[in-house]
């Protein structure tokens, strides 16, 4: 192909692409739009984080912990304790703590995390026990009676104040009432059929029970008038929300973030032990009979005497027998001393005196490894090899 031919063909091309390109550009429409990438990680982490910048914003100091450890630094005066998380490890002492709290003039708010037993007369709650309230399930109540008004959000609680002509709505769970068996509560707040809030004045202090903390989560907060609620509730104190009182245990957080490490150390571990147990080398299988000889004989039946008989049994007759040839060779040597003895036997056998006392003295009563078994017995026929 020509360079002409090619430079015609560039030009084509280059000319193409012009003009595509300015095609695209005047149909080209600009336009935005917003990607959602959903809740921050902190927001994740903090089902209340909304509630604590509301909280802020009307001029509340708020903070938050992850268990009742923080209550002794807390000036019970002018201060609400939020309790939002699961309580079911909490222990009668802690909760004679948050008690004694409350009374030096604290404000207290938890959710009631359990049905009323009758016949236990108590709930797994200890702390809703302590405040003589008991929860059940709506549906387990009476209809109530027509309302002449017809309540318009049956639903939703209604919280009524002094001198308001409307109440305050908050979408609490409904599934649940609180009953006041014992008319301790001084305030309270209705949905259509059950009860779904109450306070109580303890001491110094006063109690606020509730049937559910969902609706101030994210992103029920901003509903009806949840956070007005909780701004009113906790009115004039500073706050501390505790809602992560349960810990995953460390095998928990070892499963969820290191399986393969726990897998890998789980195998480990049974190496190590299949490598320590006692073996003492592969089995071997039976011969046959027909092709036995005399060492196999032989091999078998120091087998058979040291398992039946054990170590010392087999060193003793070794011994004896060596003794035995001495006194063959040396009479009257049985009546000589210990000392005397070895001395005899070193200069028949031309071994040092130290290696005859450590043959023929009597062994301790514990077992032998085999290899130090192997070198007494090989000692002490040495010995009866040379007499």
């Amino acid at each position: 192909m020509s360079q002409r031919l090619w430079l015609s063909v560039g030009v084509f091309i280059t000319v193409l692409v012009g003009a595509l390109s300015v095609y695209l550009y005047l149909k080209a429409t600009p336009y935005q739009a917003e990607i959602d990438h959903g809740p921050t990680p902190e927001a994740q982490a903090n089902p209340y984080l909304a509630a604590e910048h509301f909280l802020r914003k009307q001029g509340l100091t708020v903070g938050h912990a992850n268990s009742l450890d923080v209550l002794p630094t807390l000036d019970p005066h002018q201060h609400s304790l939020l309790l939002l998380g699961d309580r079911y490890n909490m222990t009668p002492r802690q909760i004679d703590q948050v008690m004694n709290w409350t009374r030096a003039g604290g404000r207290l708010l938890f959710v009631a995390q359990s049905l009323w037993d009758e016949k236990a007369s108590q709930s797994n709650d200890l702390l809703l026990d302590r405040v003589q309230l008991h929860q059940s399930l709506s549906k387990d109540l009476k209809d109530p009676p027509p309302d002449p008004l017809d309540d318009p959000y049956p639903k939703l609680t209604k919280l009524y104040l002094e001198d308001e002509d409307a109440p305050a709505y908050a979408s609490f769970d409904t599934a649940f009432h609180l009953e006041d068996p014992k008319n301790l509560a001084q305030a309270w707040a209705n949905s259509g059929k059950a009860t779904h809030m109450m306070q109580l004045n303890h001491g110094l202090g006063s109690i606020i029970v509730v049937t559910d903390a969902d609706l101030w989560k994210t992103p029920a907060i901003g509903q009806y008038d949840n956070a007005w609620l909780l701004w009113y509730l906790t009115a004039d104190t500073g706050v501390t929300l505790l809602f992560n009182t349960d810990h995953d245990s460390l095998l928990t957080l070892l499963l969820r973030n290191f399986p393969q490490a726990l897998v890998a150390l789980i195998a480990l571990i049974g190496l190590a032990l299949w490598h320590v147990a006692v073996r003492h080398g592969p089995l071997l299988e039976p011969a046959a009979k027909g092709r036995r000889q005399l060492q196999e004989h032989l091999r078998a039946s120091a087998d058979f005497m040291l398992r039946r008989n054990g170590q010392q049994h087999l060193l003793q007759a070794l011994q004896q027998d060596i003794l035995r040839r001495v006194r063959r060779r040396h009479p009257g040597f049985e009546q000589l001393g210990v000392a005397e003895q070895w001395l005899v036997l070193a200069r028949l056998t031309g071994q040092p005196t130290r290696a005859i006392s450590q043959a023929m003295s009597p062994r301790p009563k514990q077992r032998l490894s085999s290899a130090d078994f192997s070198r007494q017995v090989a000692h002490l026929q040495t010995l009866r090899n040379t007499l």
